[in-house]
């Protein structure tokens, strides 16, 4: 089975996609938001953004028959405002989870299911990797790490773990160490190394720099009436967006579409159990002009 997008419909509800316009897909993936938007769009036009190659490559062929309808970019999002070069967009979509193929290529060291190297990089060309962290930094900016980014809370034992166990090469043998450091705990859902592996990704990858960017730049690039939709996993992605939204709204740039957050209903978590954790939010841009960029772009709860 392939990756299956989340919140897939409530993304185009949001959205709401009209021919002729033109939109941004921050996170291509698997292809599968890209493939349901270039659908509605007539004679409009989509940028599809990803720092995998792997995923450019196979939407080459999924999306083959829209031609120049859309626009494929091997970059990060946060090199949006580059990309886009000036022009606007009707509407941005981001899926920050990880796809179905990234998971299960082991050679990416993002599963500690798989035996694989400790990689977890998105983009093969950049340098930092996972067995670069786990192997050369000092237990205690391990140890913050692990709990900053993996909301970890014996974050401290397994950095110790991990620094008396050097040198580790491969998913399985640190899952290991992790999981005798940290036994699973009775009744938990999650693997002892999960939120370990977690850290490693985002930290590998910038995930939380990146998002900070695109949402930094997002009011910029939408047209007046353009809108942002932005799907979550995790409450650090959950509570940058939620924060920008604010602030956005606060300064008269965006209203605020999502009162609540959006989660998947039961039937969408039956059929795709990894939906579980997606939280959507929205926004719509407003005609006020942006105000002049802060170096800070971010606000306290």
């Amino acid at each position: 089975m392939g990756h299956i997008p989340v919140l897939l419909e409530q993304a185009l509800h949001w959205l709401q996609i009209r021919p002729g316009g033109v939109y941004a897909d921050c996170t291509l993936g698997s292809g599968g938001y890209a493939e349901a938007i270039a659908g509605r769009l007539g004679d409009g036009r989509l940028v599809a953004i990803d720092r995998d190659p792997e995923a450019i490559r196979r939407a080459q062929e999924r999306l083959g028959r829209f031609g120049d309808r859309i626009r494929l970019v091997h970059s990060g999002f946060s090199e949006l405002e580059r990309i886009l070069a000036g022009s606007l967009v009707d509407g941005l979509v981001a899926d920050l989870g990880v796809s179905r193929e990234q998971l299960e290529d082991a050679e990416r060291g993002l599963s500690f299911l798989r035996e694989g190297p400790l990689d977890c990089r998105m983009n093969p060309q950049q340098e930092l990797t996972a067995a670069h962290i786990v192997n050369t930094y000092g237990e205690k900016p391990l140890a913050e790490l692990i709990y900053r980014l993996g909301e970890e809370r014996r974050s401290r034992q397994i950095a110790r773990a991990i620094v008396r166990a050097r040198p580790l090469k491969g998913t399985l043998q640190l899952a290991g160490v992790i999981e005798r450091a940290a036994p699973r705990a009775r009744g938990a859902r999650i693997h002892p190394a999960t939120r370990t592996f977690q850290a490693l990704r985002i930290a590998v990858n910038d995930e939380l720099g990146e998002l900070e960017k695109l949402l930094e730049a997002a009011p910029g690039v939408l047209a007046p009436g353009g809108r942002l939709v932005v799907v979550s996993f995790h409450s650090l992605e959950d509570r940058l967006v939620k924060q920008a939204l604010r602030r956005w709204a606060g300064q008269n740039v965006l209203m605020i579409l999502t009162k609540h957050v959006i989660r998947p209903g039961e039937e969408e978590v039956g059929r795709n159990p990894s939906s579980r954790s997606a939280r959507l939010r929205a926004a719509e841009r407003g005609s006020q002009e942006c105000p002049v960029k802060r170096q800070d772009s971010t606000t306290t709860e």
